[in-house]
């Protein structure tokens, strides 16, 4: 009892769901209701255009085939044609304005849930799979499209449903109570596998995304998959997961099959009982061939909309899964929006400070503990510090990737939580590690730091930035495509064309995050010289692998579990701070790879 207590209890709230989502479907087709309302006018005169071929039957049994009514042989063949040619536009009518509504809104919903997406911090994307992301926006948004049309169409089997069942009860009221005994049980698949079947795409659609995210995850990584011979694994792993949204898929077209054979069952059996009635009244003489054909046409023709009404109802629940997926990304109130406050930074930059900062990363561990230091105009600042020391984390804070829980960071004596966040991160200007670039143009890529410059400024850029020699000798200059990630050109082609981008924004603020730590010792030079370049009249927040390139700054600051346990510059430093004087015996005396211990600007 309680079992059966608790599955009506799930069944209704699943219900009040499905209306919630529904409703919250057809707000977004409000702006298209002009469209609605055309096609539903035309949906209803295709209904009646059906009611009117069942109607013609009867006299073109009773006046051709018995009477022998030569009158009406040429007008009823042509009023067969005219209703189905009227039947058939309404249809393309009908089909095209709400084909064009479905295409808007799905329109408009990615666009939504995209400018949402983009606009979530840093972290959300830490922690979230960039295929299942790209499924949302994609398959789930595509989903809720066939809302509409679903639903119009259930309402024009229903308005068809409704002529056909007038002509049937006027041509013999008691056959046409026969046939409603059998009526009701055509609903029951339409209820029962519905629910199965929006289960069923809400797991698919989940697997679609996992699916996605592990395609996008090899086709990113396939340098890492190829030189660790792993094809045949990852063949194997993509094999595992799309067999299961196969076998999702399989059960979902299973499910609207039995949905579709039992209302098919059913119907046969209301008809075939109709048909015995009937059949028994004509022999009998109580009504002619002619009525009860056209009662039969009527009737057969009432039963096809009960089952295009189950294909509508499928549709609807697939619909509602993909809703139900995304408006809880668009709706679900932990996906804060970055907000930034209504101050403008006003140049020119004078101070940044931490004042006791602490940050913890979402799993519990901390990375800063109490950090305090500033960094004053033209100052060259240079962090170093073990794996997990806090470098990384400190650049972050800085254009407000992250805030800290505790403390705060000041620029010009300003809290950074007041500054408007795009007149904040105006002022900075970074080149890391991981030299991002985009699958357009070189120039595009270049001036991605301050859209609209000119073809002089861009030239001027990637000089600076020593890249003006190979851009030249491209195919098609700063017309050329990289590729994705730039994948075309050389590591240090790309840290120069990232330097170029970010000397083209000027900003007053600089941040390097191991700007050459993965370069090989003659791209290193090419990209310290550009650094060198984009370091003047700059104030600068270096992190810093290789200590060679950080041996000019005006302050090094040494990092280890997220403190500075000490400061200055380098000769003092090698003497005074024990972590600091290991990691230079570690890199000088077993040596860096290059050799080279001349020291350097700061990079």
């Amino acid at each position: 009892m309680q079992e059966g207590a608790l599955d009506r209890d799930r069944i209704t709230s699943e219900k009040h769901r499905g209306a919630k989502l529904f409703t919250r479907c057809l707000r977004y087709f409000l702006p298209y209701k002009v469209h609605v309302f055309f096609a539903a006018v035309f949906m209803i005169a295709a209904g009646l255009c059906d009611a009117g071929t069942a109607w013609l039957v009867k006299p073109a049994l009773d006046e051709l085939f018995v009477n022998k009514n030569t009158e009406l042989l040429l007008f009823i063949p042509l009023a067969f044609v005219g209703v189905t040619l009227l039947k058939a536009l309404m249809k393309l009518l009908q089909n095209y304005l709400m084909h064009y509504a479905g295409l808007k809104v799905l329109e408009v919903l990615r666009d939504e849930l995209c400018n949402k997406i983009i606009m979530l911090p840093v972290g959300f994307f830490e922690s979230s799979r960039t295929g299942v992301i790209m499924s949302h926006i994609m398959n789930d948004v595509a989903a809720i499209r066939s809302s509409m049309p679903a639903a119009v169409m259930i309402v024009r089997q229903i308005i068809t449903l409704i002529s056909l069942a007038g002509v049937v009860f006027y041509q013999n009221f008691e056959l046409a109570l026969w046939s409603v005994v059998v009526l009701p049980l055509v609903f029951w698949p339409f209820v029962y596998f519905g629910r199965r079947v929006r289960r069923l795409s809400r797991k698919g659609m989940e697997q679609t995304g996992d699916l996605t995210s592990q395609l996008q995850e090899v086709l990113s990584g396939i340098k890492v998959v190829k030189a660790f011979g792993a094809e045949e694994r990852e063949k194997e792993r993509f094999d595992r997961e799309n067999r299961r949204l196969m076998n999702l898929a399989l059960k979902g077209t299973l499910t609207g099959e039995f949905a579709s054979c039992s209302m098919e069952i059913i119907a046969a059996a209301g008809i075939s009982l109709v048909i015995f009635v009937g059949g028994m009244q004509v022999i009998d003489g109580r009504q002619s061939p002619g009525t009860f054909f056209s009662f039969i046409t009527a009737l057969i023709l009432m039963y096809e909309p009960v089952k295009k009404f189950s294909a509508a109802n499928l549709s609807v629940q697939t619909a509602l899964a993909g809703a139900e997926r995304v408006f809880g990304l668009l709706d679900n109130p932990a996906l804060r929006m970055e907000a930034g406050g209504g101050v403008v930074f006003v140049p020119p930059f004078r101070e940044l400070r931490f004042e006791n900062v602490v940050f913890s990363y979402p799993d519990g561990t901390r990375a800063l503990d109490g950090m305090s230091f500033s960094v004053r105009a033209g100052e060259k600042i240079a962090l170093v510090g073990p794996s997990g020391a806090g470098k990384s984390t400190v650049v972050n804070l800085i254009p407000r990737f992250y805030d800290p829980q505790e403390g705060r960071l000041t620029l010009n004596g300003t809290d950074l939580r007041e500054y408007d966040l795009y007149s904040l991160r105006s002022l900075i200007s970074t080149v890391s590690q991981d030299a991002f670039l985009f699958n357009t143009s070189v120039k595009e890529n270049i001036i991605y730091g301050l859209e609209g410059a000119d073809d002089e400024l861009v030239r001027t850029s990637a000089k600076a930035a020593h890249a003006a020699e190979f851009i030249d000798a491209m195919p098609q200059g700063f017309d050329t495509l990289i590729g994705e990630r730039g994948i075309k050109i050389s590591g240090g082609q790309k840290q120069r064309l990232t330097i170029a981008r970010a000397l083209i924004k000027n900003a007053p603020l600089l941040i390097l995050d191991e700007a050459t730590s993965a370069l090989d010792s003659e791209s290193e030079r090419l990209v310290q010289n550009a650094l060198d370049n984009l370091l003047a009249d700059r104030t600068s927040i270096a992190v810093a692998h290789r200590l060679s390139t950080i041996m000019g700054a005006d302050r090094i600051l040494v990092l280890d579990k997220g403190k500075i346990v000490a400061q200055g510059k380098h000769a003092e430093l090698v003497h005074t701070s024990p972590l600091y004087a290991k990691l230079y015996e570690m890199q000088f005396t077993v040596g860096e790879g290059s050799g080279d211990s001349t020291p350097k600007a700061v990079a």
